[in-house]
């Protein structure tokens, strides 16, 4: 049996003693006879209060006198008897007690020595003689005097419980001086002579470490049987409170013990590396303890990352498992696994920041707020996301620069141009050589936030081989419904991506994967103006470049006339990338000048402008000349924007060859066949002599054939050029057209139409032919483009056919029936040529 389970049962047998005790209360004079005197005894005596001590009778105490008050006290007693009352006051804290602040029972002491010491104090050293009542206390002489009743110690029959009650009590306080520091054993010895239970109890709480608030009941109980019970009571008690403590030093002494023996056996391996030369300088291993305990992540990561530091433990520093573990465990915690920023979701200052720092793309601002919008209405939206689409140098990636300061949100920029290989964007297994975290976990890191905007730019130049798809990693950073647990192949953890805000650009859609593409939402970021231009040349590229180049804002101006003669004559793209480095060039001149002492200002107009740029580099384009046949101004889309695509067409002697020259792509030499079809199907109503596929080669050319042509949009184009080659009429000035051609001459939509009519309107057009499934996309159109255009729409070649050709001087071809001998010659006749069809429905011309 424990020790602790002893003192339970112990606590238990005097819990159950009491209870027999009060049962026999009325046959007390067996246990408890008292033999007094007949009259009790009164002194007046010398009182002097204690401050939590308590004195019981029979007792050696030895305590300090050092109040005024208790000085007097103690020398009155000693000039007379030596008798003191020692009382216990009930605060501690109180200074100068009154009579009512004491207990009313207290012990009459003997004084056996008294010392002065320097400074006025007192050591006393005092026996106690016999319980006490105070009866009242008077201030004589600096001191108090109290009438004093003794109270007679009972004398008590011993009987089998008296004598068992005694022995458990010795038995507790022995347990109680093993557990206790500061009670000698040698305290229990004096108990085991002792034959008066009432002295037991008085030297037990004598000597145990208690309050007077616990000792005082134990002085007020005057029955022997109660006071041993008391005493048993207060040492289970104790006992109890005792094994606890030990328990729980014994439990901080392990851990204490084990940590220095870990201690000490880390400092052995240390001075052992140091012995072999591989000394690392610092515990590593602990630092990086250190670093994991304070890194704010979630239970798997901390796991994980123990488990590294673990491993990097058992390694020898020069190794390069411990290289790799270090690279790892530096990557992890640097991250921001819960570190946020402060997201703004205003949409009125976001509106303010997308206007100073881009002029005109309303349509795209106005798609940008409404995502705010809904991000401020609910936070927790996780929404699409953006694909900035549109051709090089229109602002793609300066609106995204401008959201994320919108939002106030860390920006990290990603390319993806000719990224091919996945591990780019997963990142690579740590057992590879070099191995990396993925472009997105590296961006992340970078912006330090876990809610950053990132983004991917050039998504449509993915490119993929054996090393894998790319394209397909994103699926996962990129789905709302996935990136909370994105996986990092270096990782090896989830890390959640759901807070982070993706924007993609692009140039075209047509490359993108379909299946990435169908999680974006496209936003069309189109061509500018010559006029819009102008103003985010004046408003934003001419004040960075002066800055950037030193001019104050007096040292260089360009008026209007000059800048949009540098846009039309040494520019010609969508955005505005080559306008920058012109004004660039300029800024270079001026300060030249400047810095020569030439000028102090410069002034740059239109006669001027070539002393700054140098020669003119394009010239304007201009239509086809008046009365030429056979010649057509088609237009086209490319990565940078529009362009005008003239096409040629020749007709020469042959047998109904059709040849295609300037390096055109399957799509337009299908177009240039079913043009031909159409035209064979339709001669008569054109004009066109019937035999001309049998007399005739035909010969069509696009200009430029250093450059690879290809798209569904020069149907028409090519089909009015034959057209006019064969029947000799002039095509009319000032037009251009786009627009794709089936083999029964119905005109079908095509795409891109913003940046064709802006290259329209630079070559000088004025009538622009689209099909009629385009009409709606004239909204679309820039206001000044669409002032200075005629659109006419349509849905069948017949119907342009007068808009496009000038017939007036076309004479109708004579056709010479075969003769007899030639008809036998052949295998099949020819069909009856179809009759001339009616008036064809006029085409529609907008404005």
């Amino acid at each position: 049996m424990s020790e602790h389970d002893e003192m339970n049962l112990i606590e238990n047998e005097v819990i159950n003693e009491t209870v027999d005790n009060k049962i026999d209360e009325t046959n007390n004079d067996e246990n408890n006879a008292v033999i007094a005197d007949e009259a009790p005894k009164y002194e007046r005596i010398p009182l002097l209060a204690m401050r939590g001590l308590c004195a019981f009778p029979g007792m050696l105490l030895n305590f300090d006198v050092e109040r005024d008050i208790s000085t007097s006290a103690i020398d009155a007693a000693g000039e007379n008897k030596r008798r003191v009352f020692l009382i216990t006051q009930r605060d501690i804290m109180n200074e100068s007690p009154k009579p009512e602040d004491l207990y009313k029972i207290g012990t009459i002491c003997q004084i056996k020595q008294m010392l002065k010491v320097p400074g006025g104090g007192i050591k006393a050293l005092v026996e106690g003689v016999c319980r006490a009542r105070m009866i009242s206390a008077t201030l004589e002489n600096g001191f108090y005097v109290a009438e004093a009743e003794e109270i007679p110690e009972p004398t008590v029959k011993h009987s089998a419980k008296i004598d068992g009650l005694m022995r458990k009590v010795i038995d507790l306080y022995d347990t109680y001086a093993q557990l206790t520091h500061g009670v000698a054993r040698e305290s229990v010895f004096p108990l085991f002579g002792m034959k008066d239970p009432g002295r037991v109890a008085d030297y037990i709480a004598q000597h145990m470490f208690l309050k007077h608030e616990d000792k005082q009941p134990v002085l007020e109980t005057f029955p022997i049987k109660k006071r041993l019970e008391k005493v048993c009571a207060m040492l289970a008690h104790e006992v109890e409170v005792r094994t606890i403590e030990q328990e729980i030093e014994e439990t901080m002494q392990q851990r204490m013990q084990e940590n220095q023996r870990e201690h000490y056996l880390r400092e052995q391996i240390n001075v052992i590396r140091a012995e072999l030369g591989d000394e690392r300088g610092d515990d590593d291993a602990m630092s990086y303890r250190e670093k994991v305990a304070a890194l704010n992540a979630s239970e798997e990561v901390m796991k994980k990352l123990h488990k590294e530091v673990d491993r990097l433990d058992k390694q020898h520093n020069g190794s390069q498992e411990a290289a790799v573990i270090t690279s790892y465990l530096d990557l992890c915690l640097e991250l921001p696994w819960n570190k946020t920023t402060n997201e703004r979701l205003d949409v009125i200052a976001a509106r303010k920041i997308l206007d100073a720092d881009h002029y005109g793309l309303e349509k795209v601002k106005d798609r940008i707020i409404e995502f705010l919008a809904v991000k401020q209405l609910k936070p927790d939206h996780k929404g699409t996301i953006i694909c900035l689409l549109g051709p090089p140098g229109v602002g793609k990636t300066s609106v995204a620069i401008s959201v994320a300061r919108a939002l106030n949100r860390k920006l990290s920029r990603i390319s993806l141009g000719g990224v091919h290989d996945e591990a780019e964007i997963r990142g690579h297994r740590k057992t590879y050589v070099g191995a990396m975290p993925g472009r997105i976990i590296e961006a992340v890191n970078r912006a330090g936030t876990r809610n950053p905007l990132l983004l991917l730019d050039e998504i449509d130049k993915l490119g993929s081989d054996y090393r894998g798809d790319p394209s397909a990693a994103l699926l996962e950073a990129l789905d709302p419904e996935q990136n909370a647990t994105f996986r990092d192949h270096y990782l090896e953890l989830p890390f959640d991506l759901s807070d982070t805000m993706f924007i993609t650009t692009a140039n075209s859609s047509d490359t993108i994967p379909r299946p990435l593409l169908d999680r974006m939402e496209i936003i069309e970021m189109s061509s500018y103006t010559d006029n819009e231009k102008l103003e985010i040349a004046k408003r934003h590229l001419l004040p960075k470049q002066k800055k950037r180049h030193g001019l104050a804002a007096r040292q260089l101006k360009i008026n209007d006339d000059a800048m949009l003669d540098l846009i039309a004559g040494w520019t010609r793209e969508s955005g505005v990338r080559q306008c920058e480095r012109e004004l660039a060039s300029a800024c270079r001149k001026a300060a030249a000048k400047i810095a020569r002492g030439d000028a102090k200002a410069a002034n740059v107009t239109v006669a001027n402008l070539p002393e700054y740029l140098g020669a003119r580099k394009y010239m304007p384009e201009s239509s086809a000349a008046d009365g030429e046949v056979g010649v057509v101004r088609g237009l086209a889309w490319t990565q940078v924007g529009g362009t005008t695509l003239d096409v040629e067409v020749n007709v020469l002697p042959g047998k109904g060859a059709l040849k295609l020259t300037g390096n055109l792509g399957k799509t337009m030499q299908e177009s240039a066949e079913a043009a031909v079809s159409y035209i064979r199907s339709r001669a008569e109503f054109l004009r066109i002599p019937t035999d001309f596929h049998t007399t005739k080669d035909l010969h069509i050319h696009f200009p430029g054939g250093g450059v690879e042509k290809d798209g569904p949009s020069a149907g028409i184009t090519m089909a009015i050029a034959v057209i006019s080659a064969l029947s000799g009429a002039t095509v009319r000035p000032n037009i251009a057209m786009t627009g794709e051609i089936s083999i029964r001459g119905r005109i079908m939509r095509i795409g891109g139409l913003r940046e064709k009519t802006m290259a329209a309107l630079r070559a000088g057009a004025k009538t622009v032919i689209i099909p009629f499934e385009n009409e709606s996309d004239l909204e679309e159109i820039d206001q000044t483009v669409r002032a200075a255009l005629r659109f006419v729409t349509a849905k069948h070649l017949d119907d342009i056919i007068d808009v496009a050709l000038d017939f007036t001087n076309v004479v109708p071809p004579t056709v010479t029936p075969p003769t007899d001998a030639e008809t036998t010659k052949l295998d099949v006749v020819a069909p009856p040529v179809p009759p001339v069809p009616t008036v064809p429905t006029p085409p529609r011309v907008r404005q």
